[in-house]
């Protein structure tokens, strides 16, 4: 998509501090981050959220919750424990339409969603 942030972004035309990237996702910190660890994992393909997500993404959404969980430990966050995030829509406050999941750690979480 054109004047989508995050398809940008995986393209290199806007910059971002590269956590993990390969062929299909990118791993990114978050510009505005609610944790000490608050890393984005987009899919480089464009998919505007979970609900437009085909058959054949499947491989492509369990690649991203893996990532998600190498995320997790380069970030050394593993062990203390870390919180997976996706916002799906206007409600749950997803500002961003591309699908993206947060990984969240290096402190104790409240009961607050990131």
């Amino acid at each position: 998509m054109n004047d989508c942030l995050f398809c940008k972004i995986a393209a290199g035309q806007i910059p971002s501090t590269k956590v993990y990237e390969d062929d299909d996702v990118l791993a990114f910190r978050d510009i505005a981050p609610q944790a000490p660890v608050h890393v984005l994992v987009i899919p480089k393909k464009h998919v505007s959220g979970w609900y437009d997500a085909k058959d054949e993404s499947d491989a492509l959404l369990g690649k991203l919750m893996r990532t998600a969980a190498a995320v997790a430990k380069m970030e050394g966050v593993v062990e203390s424990g870390f919180r997976v995030v996706s916002n799906c829509g206007a409600d749950a406050q997803q500002t961003v339409k591309h699908l993206h999941l947060h990984v969240l750690g290096g402190r104790a979480m409240a009961g607050e969603m990131a």
